[in-house]
């Protein structure tokens, strides 16, 4: 071994020993500091071993959405992707609506601590904005919510980000699309993330055919008139791919409005599936999903490409259940359901080259607080350095091990209904009213029948869970839990 060789191997093992010791030192967890990130961006080159990652975050995309669950819509690129990858049956969203699931992501915090239960109003002045969608509170109060519990209005620029957990560790990071955690002075660039694109105030577009937004707000003015959102979102991902010639891996968050309302998909495939015999609506939504789909297969195909598929970690994932039926699951995003599997439970899967198996799943619950700590374990870090996480990496459980987790805790505000306490087999749903649910998800995935009054012991045990929990994120202590304490 020669003497470079040496160097190497220590400056390999010492560099993440160093950071680690900067990030716990640092209040935020913030980047170390761009000295740092050279450093370990050398080292990564020399040693090759990071991988580049991509997530593919949908909107609205139920458990039931994809073609290899239903006959109803056609996804061959994404059903391709499955067979190539672990697929995650039991995977949830912390929030399961807009905001609160990207900041789950973003952060790795549950929504609940980040006082973020609710999606960001669009631009509504009661509510706390201005004409242009900018806050002028902190807060908002939803007339309609039983428990009347505030809901911030942007995600704090204080609180650490996905992008300044791995930057340190050598990446450089971009995010495309909906971010929806507060207007342009809390945008992904002054998140950390090194460049954005598709990026707008809006929750949703006004159309899918550009213009996609008023003009004061609208990232992509130039588009042609009529060109498909999806369609131009994706035209700058994969020249992302393309074009990407850094000496460092790269973190790509990419974070579809589809297939968000309003429902309007190309016209050549809403055709084909009204002439399947669907009914207008679920042609415009299959036509979304498709179009979803299409987009999926174009950015598989770019890293193919390009040469980096082998040293790209994919991960798919979605923001909560969809609009219609997600059968045999129960509920969906609307009605006040979105705390049943069929809109909590989303569609996963992960494909690692030389790590993940082909075409497996895995039952384990996962949350979508998991992501951030599951990147910095991918790029090299360590996630037990970063402060108030809540999730937890999935790494080990991509490599085949088993995960010591008892259960995941949902939590929004809404509806009467606000809260998921979600085992390996048993499930408590709570409302603010004081009723409880007990579901037995072994023998009962669709939720048709309420054990509660059969089982008030393991009623009381998960009640007491969710006590402990809601003290630990900081819940107001007078809010819903009349029946808790």
């Amino acid at each position: 071994m020669t003497m470079n060789t040496h160097k190497t191997a220590l400056f390999t093992v010492l560099v993440p020993i160093f950071i680690g010791l900067l990030q716990a030192c640092s209040p935020t967890n913030e980047s170390v500091g761009s000295e740092v990130a050279t450093v370990v961006t050398e080292s990564a080159t020399e040693n090759k071993k990071q991988p580049n990652i991509l997530l593919l975050f949908a909107d609205d995309l139920g458990w039931t959405d994809l073609g290899y669950r239903t006959a109803r819509w056609d996804t061959p690129h994404i059903d391709s992707l499955k067979q190539q990858s672990l697929e995650f049956t039991r995977a949830y969203v912390a929030s399961p609506t807009c905001s609160p699931s990207r900041a789950s992501v973003i952060t790795g915090q549950h929504p609940a601590r980040l006082k973020m239960p609710r999606h960001i109003p669009d631009g509504k002045a009661e509510l706390g904005f201005d004409k242009f969608h900018r806050a002028t509170k902190e807060f908002h109060l939803l007339p309609t919510d039983p428990a009347q519990e505030p809901s911030r209005n942007y995600l704090p620029l204080e609180v650490t980000s996905i992008a300044e957990a791995v930057k340190p560790l050598g990446y450089y990071t971009a995010f495309s699309g909906k971010w929806h955690l507060g207007s342009e002075e809390y945008f992904p660039i002054k998140q950390g993330f090194d460049e954005q694109f598709g990026v707008s105030t809006a929750g949703h577009p006004k159309s899918y055919h550009a213009p996609f937004w008023e003009a004061y707000r609208n990232p992509y003015p130039d588009a042609p008139k009529g060109k498909n959102l999806t369609e131009r979102l994706t035209d700058d991902v994969v020249s992302f791919i393309n074009d990407y010639d850094k000496d460092q891996p790269f973190m790509l968050t990419n974070f579809y409005y589809s297939v968000h309302t309003p429902h309007q998909g190309p016209k050549a495939a809403t055709q084909k599936y009204l002439d399947r015999g669907l009914d207008k609506r679920y042609a415009n939504f299959g036509s979304m999903v498709e179009s979803l789909d299409t987009s999926v297969g174009r950015i598989l195909q770019a890293l193919e490409d390009s040469g980096q598929a082998d040293n790209t970690v994919v991960i798919f994932y979605s923001d909560q259940g969809g609009y219609f039926t997600n059968a045999p699951l129960r509920g969906g995003k609307i009605g006040g359901r979105a705390l049943y599997e069929g809109g909590a439970r989303v569609p996963l899967m992960v494909r690692w080259p030389g790590v993940t198996p082909n075409s497996q799943i895995s039952e384990q619950l996962v949350l979508s607080t998991d992501i951030l700590p599951t990147f910095v374990d991918i790029a090299g870090g360590d996630p037990s350095s970063f402060k108030e996480l809540d999730g937890q990496s999935i790494v080990p459980m991509l490599k085949g091990e088993v995960s010591s987790r008892e259960h995941v805790i949902l939590y929004r505000n809404y509806e009467d209904a606000y809260a998921a306490v979600i085992g390996k087999r048993w499930k408590l749903v709570a409302f603010v009213s004081g009723k409880t649910e007990l579901y037995d998800l072994l023998t009962d995935p669709a939720e048709t029948t309420d054990i509660s009054t059969q089982q008030p012991e393991r009623v009381a045990q998960l009640k007491q869970s969710l006590l402990e929990w809601q003290m630990d994120v900081g819940v107001n202590p007078i809010l819903k839990r009349p029946d808790l304490l």
